[in-house]
């Protein structure tokens, strides 16, 4: 009898800069780490199934329970990786599915050593393009539902670009603005990680802050400051000393020098004396 055949995957690879896309920022600035445990969680859970993850109804009360989440905030958190496109909306619709074209990619790559071999078929929910399929992946056109997702994957893809030019536009300000999630995202690395910083040890003690508050706050620190070093220092000077909110920086003035006189009776009115008069008239006296 031969071996069963393998699905899943073991393990699968995690990009050294996870951290510094976009989408995982924003993630993490809307959900803090539940939102990233989340989604790392769905990953291990689509990649050990294959390259998709087809849910029940007792689905978001498994995940509850695994992650000692609350249920409503992982529905919100799904919808948020739903609406950004990183898992593919149309197909999580029609069957409540989740997977996406990167995933499929990925998946592509760690089956490749075994697939050249043995070709993998794939029925239902594949993604990619013709072009896009390895020829080690055998898809049954047939069976694949997916096809007809094909122009809404276009279309969600165009407006990501859209969004994408929104961004652009928004560096002259030094942060982007998403308007689809109202989300605002310092531009420059450095401030918003001194601004995650501040967010974080107030987190630590004790002084959790919701969304809007955090919003607010983005919005003040913005408005402080002159350049982006100093929103900086003002962001690192407010964590440091455990302070709620962002003061502006005290600017030392500088002290105008006095002009040098070379009388020590200065602050008398000078007058001009006949020296040789007075000094005839006390003489006269003398007399």
């Amino acid at each position: 009898m031969g071996r069963l055949r393998k699905e899943g995957n073991e393990f699968f690879s995690f990009d050294v800069d996870f951290f510094s896309d976009r989408k995982i920022k924003i993630l993490k600035a809307r959900y803090g780490a539940d939102g990233i445990t989340l989604y790392i969680y769905l990953l291990c859970e689509i990649y050990k199934n294959g390259f998709y993850l087809k849910l029940d109804e007792d689905f978001e009360f498994i995940v509850s329970d695994d992650l000692n989440m609350n249920s409503d905030k992982v529905k919100q958190v799904l919808t948020f990786l739903l609406e950004r496109s990183m898992f593919d909306k149309q197909l999580f619709q029609s069957d409540a599915v989740l997977t996406s074209t990167g995933i499929q990619r990925r998946y592509q790559l760690m089956v490749k050593s075994r697939a050249v071999k043995n070709p993998i078929t794939v029925e239902r929910y594949w993604l990619l393009s013709e072009e896009e399929t390895e020829t080690f992946i055998k898809v049954n056109s047939f069976l694949n539902n997916s096809k007809n997702n094909e122009d809404n994957s276009k279309k969600n893809n165009l407006n990501s670009e859209k969004n994408d030019t929104k961004e652009k536009k928004g560096k002259e300000k030094n942060i982007y603005i998403d308007t689809a999630e109202t989300e605002v995202v310092f531009q420059d690395k450095d401030l918003e990680s001194a601004f995650q910083l501040f967010v974080t040890c107030r987190a630590q003690n004790g002084q959790k802050l919701t969304e809007e508050q955090i919003i607010l706050l983005r919005e003040e620190l913005q408005n402080l400051g002159d350049t982006v070093q100093e929103r900086i220092a003002i962001a690192k000077k407010a964590t440091v000393n455990g302070w709620k909110s962002f003061y502006p920086l005290k600017k030392q003035e500088s002290k105008k020098q006095k002009p040098k006189s070379s009388n020590k009776f200065n602050n008398f009115h000078q007058r001009d004396y006949d020296m040789a008069a007075l000094e005839k008239e006390l003489l006269n006296q003398q007399k």
